[in-house]
């Protein structure tokens, strides 16, 4: 998350600062504005506050919603999906489940309407607060994914899908919908293809200046993805190409060093004094692999009347970025979480692996301390796998538990994870073989499955440790006083994108595993800590 909830701020020492920072007249600012696995932004505005979700796929929770009054710094105020009659995951896999999220506000009511994959389709839910909560879904028959709802001026409401997959390429379809029922009014129509660029995808419907404009991403969400935008005085076509498309795309040589890449999947808000801005997806390789994920951007428009937009002058983001004004004060926010397990109910900082089965997960049984009860389930296998996580959101981090855990019988483990999905990941653990607790060192790499380390450990709770590098994740540990001891270097490229594919980034988590029996000894954590290392 990018910021947590006042009651946190003084629980974790969480410190925000006020930051008047200009450049030549600019306000400047960092991207990205949502570090580490925030997928496929979308954006709206009401009055002077703005709203944005993301894509979770097969995590649970999903579609955190966050606010802010700048566009810069954005805290979370809650899940539009929160509840399990809202988001079935039971047959999703990691990169299932909920894919490309729209929001949208008309009339008082807030709207967030995306694709279930592993489900019944396309949906959307409503709230008067979009803290919530939301209702749950109207299933809606419009083909594809990545659906997103326009409001006219005349009342009438459409909801436009991308069909671009298998034996039907039709590009960007659009149909009347009755937004109280869900029920279509009109046959999907297709009312553009694109430019030509592969996967025309992510549609959104904008009215201005008499025409109607429809914003879509193109040529996958790789390397070469692009945004790309056409119009039309009439919302069901013909719509014409922009001549200077894309208007935003990292393809191009003058961004072929750039930090960022893969910019694309866009969505566009005004501000209430009348300057635009976009907010897109990207990715940050690092020696050509990228395992954070896509995160979300920011960028300075200009649509002046009339005209087609621009992005940030030549249609490219950065790193370090400046914008003429923005609608408030940009902060500067401490990422660090550290965590006691004295409270209630988890931070919004967490998400379980689909649906969670609840009586696998207490903090209350022992006061203090997250119990963790393993499932038969391991973490190459999920639903039902017992893991509750957080992004890595920095190349640079170090993250520790306190874990008290002693099996009885050498089927069950304990411990910490670093997740890419079911075939990727590295995890520390404990487990005892005969008499003798060990800490033990394995990771998963497609079929290639092997233990790196293991060596004895005393008696008594044991801290694990993972910090990070660009190339490195390493391990460590240590018991009572002594200081942390390292076990093992693994490599970051394997939990990367190019090396497991998908649509999700890494994962640190807290697991415990029967291995194909329910444990009958729970794991307790007493703290978690993620700090990033400058």
């Amino acid at each position: 998350m990018r910021i947590v909830n006042i009651k946190r701020f003084f629980a974790t020492g969480i410190m925000v600062l006020f930051l008047q920072s200009t450049m030549y007249g600019q306000v400047a600012y960092q991207n990205p504005v949502l570090p580490g696995f925030y997928p496929d932004p979308s954006i709206c505005r009401v009055n002077n506050d703005y709203y944005m979700v993301n894509s979770t796929f097969g995590y649970f929770p999903g579609v955190p919603i966050f606010h802010s009054t700048n566009l810069v710094n954005w805290e979370q105020i809650g899940y539009v999906l929160d509840r399990k009659e809202q988001l079935p995951l039971a047959t999703a896999n990691i990169t299932g489940g909920v894919f490309a999220p729209t929001i949208r506000y008309h009339e008082g009511v807030f709207y967030m309407i995306t694709t279930n994959f592993s489900a019944k389709g396309n949906f959307y839910v409503t709230a008067k607060n979009p803290a919530g909560p939301w209702s749950n879904p109207i299933w809606i028959e419009t083909p594809g994914i990545d659906p997103s709802l326009f409001f006219d001026d005349n009342g009438k409401a459409y909801v436009i899908s991308t069909q671009n997959w298998g034996a039907i390429k039709n590009g960007i379809v659009m149909s009347e919908i009755d937004i109280a029922t869900g029920i279509l009014l009109t046959p999907p129509t297709t009312v553009w293809k694109g430019t030509g660029g592969r996967y025309p995808e992510g549609p959104h419907t904008y009215k201005k200046d008499g025409f109607y404009y429809l914003l879509i991403a193109e040529g996958g969400t790789e390397y070469g993805h692009k945004v790309t935008i056409a119009r039309s005085k009439n919302i069901w076509g013909p719509y014409e190409s922009n001549p200077a498309n894309p208007i935003l795309t990292h393809i191009n040589s003058n961004a072929e060093s750039n930090p960022i890449q893969g910019v694309g999947h866009a969505d566009v808000v005004q501000t209430t004094d009348g300057s635009w801005f976009m907010v897109s997806l990207g990715f940050r390789p690092l020696d050509s692999h990228q395992f954070l994920g896509r995160e979300t951007f920011l960028a300075p428009m200009v649509w002046n009347q009339n005209e087609w937009p621009t992005v940030n002058g030549d249609g490219t983001l950065y790193l370090d970025m400046k914008a003429d004004k923005l609608p408030g004060e940009v902060k500067v926010t401490n990422y660090n979480q550290n965590e006691d397990f004295s409270v209630d109910k988890l931070g919004f900082e967490w998400n379980y692996i689909n649906n969670p089965i609840a009586q696998n997960y207490s903090l209350s049984e022992r006061k203090g301390y997250l119990r963790l009860y393993g499932s038969e389930k391991v973490l190459s296998e999920n639903p039902g796998v017992t893991f509750v996580g957080r992004r890595l959101q920095h190349f640079n981090f170090s993250a520790s538990t306190v874990i008290d855990f002693n099996p009885t019988a050498e089927n069950e483990e304990a411990g910490i994870a670093m997740y890419r999905d079911a075939l990727h990941h590295y995890k520390l653990y404990i487990q005892t073989v005969g008499k003798q607790r060990e800490l033990v060192l394995s990771y998963t790499i497609g079929k290639i499955k092997a233990t790196a380390k293991r060596i004895p450990l005393k008696e008594g709770a044991v801290k694990l440790n993972v910090s990070g590098t660009q190339e490195f994740f390493e391990f460590g540990f240590s018991q009572g006083n002594e200081p942390l001891t390292t076990f093992e270097k693994v490599n970051t490229r394997y939990l990367s994108f190019e090396t497991a594919g998908g649509m999700t980034g890494v994962y640190i988590g807290l697991f415990a595993s029967g291995n194909g029996t329910k444990a009958t000894v729970p794991a307790d954590f007493e703290n978690f800590s993620y700090k990033v290392v400058k």
